[in-house]
């Protein structure tokens, strides 16, 4: 399965005399900005929601059991928050390599809470992609989500802690929420009550 992007991403977009560019991130963007940035502040994109719909086979899962992440599908009405980083164009030399299991560079316009606006890019997984998965009952998918772990941890971690930081947004995300309460019980947690018998 031919999955990635890398090659494609960096020859979408031509930053010509652009020095900084803003990236809009949904996922674990949001939470876990390994790379230089010059300014981070939050964010909405119009007319598309989060969902749990892309493969995970190098992250947070393997090819041969991959993990759910999250992409961007299509949805008029919709708004999703995220949060948006002011980077420089070669930032995107490491981000179209974190990004390459089946995400594309896509031009979008960022709306912040002051009322302005800014033209950015952001990655999207579309359905064409090797690595998509769809969509899937919320209990189909929040069991393949607790069975799987990849490179970069658990698959649960993931979404539990884009759960976290969406709250920490004052954000809420329908879709997520379910996934989080139809997780089953995390087995690493659990203890065992030993007593004393003697």
């Amino acid at each position: 399965m031919d999955i990635d992007t890398t090659a494609i991403n960096q020859q979408r977009h031509r930053f010509g005399e652009h020095e900084q560019v803003w990236l809009f991130g949904y996922g674990s963007l949001i939470f876990k900005a390994d790379f230089p940035y010059l300014e981070r502040k939050p964010a909405t994109i119009r007319g598309h929601v989060r969902r749990f719909w892309q493969g995970s086979h190098d992250h947070r899962g393997t090819p041969g059991f991959p993990g759910r992440v999250v992409t961007l599908t299509p949805q008029s009405d919709a708004t999703c928050a995220g949060m948006a980083y002011l980077i420089r164009p070669d930032v995107f030399n490491y981000l179209d390599h974190r990004e390459k299991n089946g995400y594309l560079r896509f031009s979008t316009t960022l709306a912040f809470d002051d009322g302005s606006q800014a033209q950015g890019l952001v990655y999207i997984a579309d359905p064409d992609n090797a690595a998509y998965l769809g969509p899937a009952t919320d209990r189909e998918i929040a069991r393949q989500i607790a069975a799987a772990t990849g490179p970069s941890g658990r698959n649960r971690d993931y979404l539990t802690e884009l759960a976290d930081a969406l709250a920490a947004l004052g954000t809420t995300d329908l879709h997520v929420q379910a996934l989080v309460a139809c997780l089953p019980p995390d087995s690493s947690t659990e203890t065992t009550d030993i007593t004393d018998s003697r």
